[in-house]
């Protein structure tokens, strides 16, 4: 009898080994790997790291099967870092709690744990861009700088995927609310000196001063004050994004936390030298309107994104319209599409008739699903559809059913979506 109850506590111990393990991770992520977790070790892996990026996938996810490889190069490199941020990913699919909790509705979902603060992520997935994305998380909320080396330092390891905010002249604490605020979206820096060389490079004349970069558009701007929380926060917002954005789709979800109507033009084709013509007028009206976000898009690069907004290959393009982000937009009245003679004088004229109220509201095509689908995740939609499916059937019980024929039912078969 002793030797049956030594072998089950043997057993017993085996059984629990793996469980225990699984909880004990240590602060560091030295090992480079990414981590797999489920319901046993998730809360226990969040508390653990002040930093973790989490991938909540689906095995059947083509996404996520491509994102895989990615992550894995980028945790050897993030391991490394001096504060270094751990990734990890978990099948949200299967532990179907973790992932209600957590409001998640399409795959893959990414977010990053801050000190157990999830902040979600839309960032680039390649894993050299990724690493540099993540860095930004870690490093301070402003950096301070002391020398016009220390500018240049800090602008080339920043990189071009967000824009940069540098005040020249300025305090710390006059910009370190805000840098914490807009920290995902965003570097932050005060340069504490600087010469009449960096004044003249960045093209502003007195101090203090904050500059805002985009290195990826080679655009900038400069804000001379007040700087007054509210005039702060204002100059900011509206610089996140570039003065004339490109529509891609990662661009598009950079319109997300955005609350500006969309001033969109259509051209044929952004590499054309007449269409890079017109995006350098938008870019003055941008500067001189800044309560709208001005995008634009080529029907050849994006032909079915411009297809919504009622354009085909025999649309008069250039094409302007109003668009408010989501499935509904505006055409000006008689100011539609752009001649190629005083452009500028004609996107004038739509901006005014827009803002006079003279416009038609239309309803975007039907690939809008695919924007909504995007922008909160296949399973809301499925969500939807079972609710419209569950509604029918309540009206329709008690009703007298159709006659059926005698053939064979139909077979159907539905594959998951990414």
């Amino acid at each position: 009898m002793s030797g049956v109850l030594l072998l089950i506590s043997i057993i017993i111990f085996a059984a629990l080994v793996p469980s225990i393990s699984c909880h004990e991770f240590t602060t560091t992520a030295a090992d480079g790997k990414v981590l797999e977790l489920d319901e046993s070790n998730f809360d226990s892996a969040i508390s653990s790291f002040d930093f973790i990026f989490l991938d909540f996938y689906a095995p059947w996810c083509g996404h996520c099967k491509r994102l895989s490889p990615e992550l894995d190069k980028a945790a050897s490199i993030l391991s490394g870092l001096k504060k270094p941020v751990v990734i990890a990913k978990i099948d949200a699919d299967k532990y179907s709690r973790i992932a209600s909790k957590y409001k998640i509705d399409g795959f893959p979902t990414l977010k990053l744990f801050t000190h157990g603060v999830p902040t979600d992520y839309n960032g680039p997935r390649k894993s050299d861009l990724l690493v540099r994305y993540l860095s930004k998380f870690v490093a301070p909320d402003v950096t301070v700088i002391e020398s016009d080396s220390g500018i240049t330092e800090f602008v080339e390891a920043a990189g071009t995927f967000f824009p940069i905010f540098i005040g020249f002249g300025l305090d710390e604490s006059v910009i370190s609310n805000l840098a914490a605020k807009y920290k995902k979206s965003a570097w932050f820096s005060v340069a504490k000196d600087f010469s009449e060389n960096t004044m003249a490079l960045y093209d502003f004349d007195k101090a203090p001063a904050l500059l805002a970069l985009h290195p990826k558009f080679n655009e900038q701007s400069i804000f001379y004050g007040p700087f007054e929380d509210s005039f702060l926060e204002e100059f900011i917002k509206q610089s996140l994004l570039p003065l004339t954005l490109p529509m891609t789709e990662d661009n598009l979800k950079l319109l997300n936390d955005d609350k500006r109507k969309i001033v969109l033009t259509i051209v044929e084709d952004e590499t054309y030298y007449e269409s890079k013509t017109l995006i350098k007028l938008l870019r003055a009206a941008a500067s001189a309107n800044r309560d709208f976000v001005f995008a634009y898009v080529g029907y050849n690069q994006w032909k079915d994104f411009a297809e919504d907004f009622e354009v085909g290959r025999k649309t008069p393009l250039p094409k302007m319209v109003v668009w408010d982000g989501n499935d509904v937009f505006f055409s000006v009245i008689d100011s539609e599409s752009i001649e190629k003679e005083d452009q500028e004088s004609q996107i004038t004229l739509f901006l005014e008739r827009y803002r006079e109220g003279k416009v038609i509201e239309k309803r975007m095509g039907p690939s809008v699903l695919g924007y909504i689908s995007s922008l909160f995740g296949m399973r809301s939609v499925y969500i939807l559809v079972l609710v419209a499916a569950v509604v029918f059937l309540v009206a329709t019980a008690g009703k007298e059913p159709l006659p059926v024929g005698h053939g064979e039912p139909a077979r159907v078969s539905a594959d998951k979506e990414d």
